[in-house]
This record gives structure tokens, sequence and C-alpha cells, in this order.
């Protein structure tokens, strides 16, 4: 939180996009070739913003990182039985919603980080109130691009679905209420309960919505849609519960941030609840029933099913 004294860590190691996840195949290799370029070319081309602003705005956005949410929307339209590519710009909105979401979260007033993705946070690169605006800009873009998904001839009332599903998953009863409930919290002894609203409103939420617009994009079923929307949600509680874990035992060269930063913070996090072991065992559950829903849900889960395992055993 703001005014807290702290020492400042070394700058920690870079990493490229995908790093974290296992992303190793050739297909994946390409998919996230392919995504990288479509981001860059729609921060590049479309997302101004005067002076530093635009600066700010493509350092935040281009950053390297997992791409775990945009892959999750073009795996999920593949699952669906669409075609990956359609889901693109459904791809591109929900990596900026989360761009925005970090940027806002490493802010003074919010966690006060001053190393993301293995480099200077935003704020910390281009000052407190750039770093705001360029998080504000992140988010309205997401939207002007997944307006884009009518050229890639989703109908029109899938888009304003999608729409709707991305914009909820970023507002107050989920991604900024989860921020919201994770504040308040600090300092708290923390219950599974508590953690658990924390983690699926601020984590789970827009990896649910990720699964949603690719599934959209995708022609699934209404039914299809929520199944997967759902699996998002909890995988979104087990890779918080797996960084909850990560950032109590690993270290800033691995992480790309500083750890054991929870813990100094008196966060509420799934090892503080429950314990070192149950958080495990729970994230290993999680894992499970969500490759079960993928599985029954989907007619073509490979690709997303790969995605889910590669998440279950990532390092950062």
């Amino acid at each position: 939180m703001a005014g807290r004294s702290r020492k400042r860590a070394a700058a920690p190691r870079r990493a490229g996009a995908g790093a974290g996840l296992g992303v190793v195949s050739p297909e994946s290799r390409a998919r996230l070739t392919v995504f990288e370029r479509a981001l860059a070319t729609a921060v590049r081309r479309r997302a101004g913003g005067p002076g530093r602003l635009g600066e700010a705005l493509r350092y935040a956005a281009l950053s390297p990182g997992k791409r775990l949410r945009p892959l999750l929307a073009l795996a999920a339209c593949e699952a669906v039985g669409g075609a990956w590519r359609r889901a693109i710009p459904a791809a591109v909105a929900v990596e900026c919603v989360h761009a925005f979401s970090l940027v806002h979260d490493d802010l003074p007033a919010m966690d006060d980080d001053d190393y993301r993705r293995g480099r200077l946070t935003t704020h910390k690169r281009y000052g407190e109130a750039l770093g705001i605006l360029a998080g504000d800009a992140l988010l309205a873009f997401a939207f002007e691009e997944l307006s884009r998904l009518e050229r890639e001839g989703v109908p029109a009332a899938r888009v304003l679905e999608a729409v709707r599903r991305l914009g909820r998953a970023a507002g107050a009863d989920e991604l900024v209420g989860g921020q919201a409930l994770d504040i308040g919290a600090e300092g708290r002894r923390p219950t599974a309960a508590l953690v658990r609203a924390i983690h699926l409103r601020k984590t789970g939420a827009l990896m649910g919505a990720s699964l949603a617009l690719g599934a959209l994009a995708g022609d699934a079923g209404e039914a299809t849609v929520a199944k997967l929307d759902d699996a998002g949600r909890q995988l979104g509680l087990a890779f918080q519960i797996t960084d909850d874990l990560l950032n109590a035992d690993s270290s800033l060269a691995t992480l790309g941030k500083r750890a054991g930063t929870d813990e100094a913070r008196g966060k509420a996090t799934f090892p503080a609840a429950v314990g070192t072991p149950r958080a495990r065992q729970e994230a290993a559950r999680l894992i499970k029933a969500i490759r079960t829903t993928i599985t029954r849900a989907t007619p073509n889960p490979t690709h997303l099913l790969a995605l889910i395992e590669a998440t279950a055993k990532r390092e950062h």
C-alpha cells in the first residue's frame, strides 16, 4: 500500500511471451506468434494517445507475459469447432483488460510493486499519473477491439454478448470487486471462503470470459458458453492458488516480480487460510474437474486441455 517503506530489489531477468506456460509445441508457438503480431498491430496502429501516454500504453500492453488469457480464447474457439483465428479480436481484448488490471494493481495505492513481467512497472517507468491513464486507456481500447469480431464474421448478437460478458468480468462485481476485497482483507486472518471469493473475481472472472468469448466466436451454443465460462472461473482459482504458492516459495528472478510480498503485506492467500498441503490439493482437484468439464463440453478439446495442463505445471 501507499507509504510502505521497503527495500528496492534488483531487476529480475526478462522472460519472453508465453514463458512459464511450457508453450513449446510448433503449433503453440505458431499460434502465439500470430497473436503477438495481432496485438502489436492493434496497439501500435489503433491505440494512440498524445505525448508519452501512447508510449506508456504500448509499454504496458506489449511487455512480455504468459499470454494465457488470449491463448485460452483462441483454444476455446477451436475446442467448440470454430477456426481459432476468428477469435483474435477477443484475444486482443482480454489481454488488454488483463494489462489494465496489472498496471493498476501495481500502483502505490494498490500493491505498490516495482517490477512486473521482468521489468519496471508502468508507473515506475512513466510516473503514477501516466500509469493510471494508460490503464484507463487499455480498458477502453479492449472494447474497441472486441467489436472487430464482426469483421471476422461473428454475428452482431454474439458480438454484443461478448461485450456484455467482458464488461461484467472487468467490473465492480468481478475483477474490480475482487481487487477491492483483496485490499480490504490485508492484515486480517483469511478464511478459505474469503480467499475463494477474491480469486474467483480477481482472476477467475477474466479467465472465464476468455473461454466464453472464444466459444462465442466459434458459434457455440448458450449451454456450452456457460460451461466454459464456469470452467475458466475455476481455472482462475486454481491459477491463483498456484500463484500464492509460488509467491511464498519462489524468487524475483524466477517470478519476474518480487517474491514473498503476500506474507509481508498480510495478503489473503490460500496457503495462509488452509495451509500449503491443502492448497496444493485444492489446485489439483480443480484442474482435474476442469479437464472433465472441457472434455465433455467440447468436440475438439486437445489444444485447450494442453493449455490447462501447462497452467497446472507452471513455475512462474
